[in-house]
């Protein structure tokens, strides 16, 4: 699996590759559904190679074809399986499918089929409507700000809100209670309660990010009219930085000031930054004088993060402080249950015991640990037993080996099909130059060289490259969905290496 790469796949019919002859007559008697299915089949696996199309369309199998409403049934052997084909080969699968069975309209459906993990129990079907892009309810419409405020040295989306960050798929218990409540209260009514700033602390893999997200989701879904900008403490680094280099110290203000809703994750990343720090007491002021909503997350209380500015402390606990605990038993099985079963997976209650006892500091490893089942389950087609549970737990357990910037240049190369050698060389083609840049991204994000280091490793090249590039792939990531993806598969791959 970490050896797929993902394409750039046609999103226009035309640009299909028809090596195959393909008849495109109505269903008659005398061809079978299967028949057609072959031919969508031949024409994907020209677009796609072997592996990919070995791993993710051969186990798929044509059930039937509705002529009135021009739907085509398949089955998939899992959720998971049907969210990955969604999530990479959706241009692919439509076109083809339109192209096969000559029908502009036609739609597709899933008989996903979940196979219990449970002794005697058989396997059960969920019968839905395919192909989720473009939605299948209109998205939230996010207000942004004037054509004028548009800063043009950060190219990406106002809000950076990611949709599957919500209040409904986020699992309560002891430890977070508090914290979910502020949150909902501070989503009803942002800006127009005492707790601002809202400030959310808790060890990595709680759920801060995810909370900090669902409350900004929520606004926009209730309060379209309000502007939301995300953002992580980095990010908000780069920027001001950026801004100061090139004189636009106005549009920086601008894009931060002008928001109704301010989010900043990780706010213990500002330490020892004290200009950055700042920029950020003159931001936090101006937004709270002038009644909008200020969510901050950090690792650690205020009081506890090193080298912050005290006034800047203070600012931080003026309003709610609250903090996200260690889960306990009972809302770690409940995050295992709720998580299988989203991935579209039955899991007996031994595999969910075993994993809730032993996975205990971090719903991140929680979620982690099913979705390596998950995938075992769907790819080697083995049955998810307790052994294999407590197998997958000891290499989730064992201490990784650090990421080695030569293991990015090598790793990144491999998906772009660049020699290391080639892609820190001074060649500005731009393939080149886009995998350079996703390999001096992803060593600043892995790594804990700086700036200076990084760009000794590629070539020689100063500091302000490497911030340009990091900006660069971060402004791709937001504004280019096909980048995203890119840098998504690579980061799965370095989360299996």
């Amino acid at each position: 699996m970490d050896n797929i790469k993902e394409l750039n796949f046609a999103t226009d019919l035309s640009e299909i590759k028809l090596n195959k002859s393909v008849q495109t007559e109505k269903l008659v008697e005398g061809k079978a559904v299967e028949d057609y299915w072959n031919e969508c089949l031949n024409i994907i696996k020209d677009n796609i190679g072997d592996q990919a199309f070995n791993t993710w369309f051969v186990p798929i199998k044509a059930k039937s074809w509705d002529e009135n409403e021009k739907s085509l049934t398949i089955q998939m052997p899992s959720q998971f399986f049907q969210e990955w084909i969604e999530e990479h080969y959706y241009n692919l699968l439509q076109n083809t499918i339109k192209k096969v069975f000559d029908e502009p309209e036609a739609q597709l459906f899933y008989d996903t089929v979940v196979v219990k993990d449970v002794a005697d129990s058989g396997a059960i079907k969920i019968h839905s409507l395919g192909l989720k892009y473009p939605p299948q309810r209109p998205p939230v419409q996010i207000k942004a700000p004037n054509k004028s405020s548009k800063v043009d040295y950060i190219g990406r989306n106002y809000n950076n809100l990611l949709q599957r960050y919500a209040f409904e798929s986020f699992v309560v218990g002891k430890s977070n209670q508090l914290a979910v409540s502020a949150a909902k209260a501070v989503s009803d009514e942002p800006g127009g309660t005492r707790f601002n700033p809202f400030f959310i602390y808790g060890s990595s893999g709680l759920g801060k990010t995810h909370l900090a997200q669902a409350i900004g989701n929520h606004i926009a879904q209730h309060f379209p009219e309000k502007r939301i900008l995300y953002t992580s403490s980095e990010q908000f680094t780069i920027d001001f930085v950026s801004a100061t280099q090139n004189r636009k110290n106005s549009e920086f203000i601008k894009l931060y000031r002008d928001v109704d809703v301010l989010i900043i994750d990780d706010i213990q990343f500002l330490s020892g930054k004290e200009k950055t720090q700042e920029k950020l007491f003159y931001t936090h002021d101006a937004l709270y004088h002038a009644g909008k909503q200020i969510i901050l997350t950090a690792d650690k209380a205020p009081r506890d993060i090193e080298d912050i500015n005290e006034r800047l402390v203070s600012r931080f606990m003026a309003g709610l402080t609250v903090e996200i605990k260690q889960p306990d038993y009972n809302l770690r099985a409940d995050i295992v249950r709720r998580k299988s079963k989203s991935e579209g997976i039955e899991l007996s209650e031994e595999v969910v015991d075993i994993i809730a006892k032993n996975v205990t500091k971090s719903i991140r490893e929680l979620e982690g640990c099913v979705i390596k089942l998950t995938a075992i389950k769907t790819l080697d087609r083995k049955p998810i037993t307790p052994e294999l549970a407590k197998e997958i737990i000891l290499g989730l357990a064992s201490e990784p080996k650090p990421i080695t910037v030569d293991e990015i240049k090598e790793k990144v190369g491999t998906y772009y099909n660049i020699k290391p050698e080639v892609m820190i060389s001074k060649s500005r083609k731009q393939n080149i130059a886009m995998a350079r840049q996703m390999a001096i991204y992803i060593s600043r994000k892995y790594t804990n060289l700086s700036l200076k280091e990084i760009g000794a490793e590629f070539g020689g090249r100063d500091h302000s490259t490497v911030l340009h590039s990091c900006r660069a792939i971060q402004d791709y990531i937001d504004t280019d969905k096909k980048v995203q993806e890119e840098f998504e598969n690579l980061e799965m791959i370095f989360a299996n290496r």
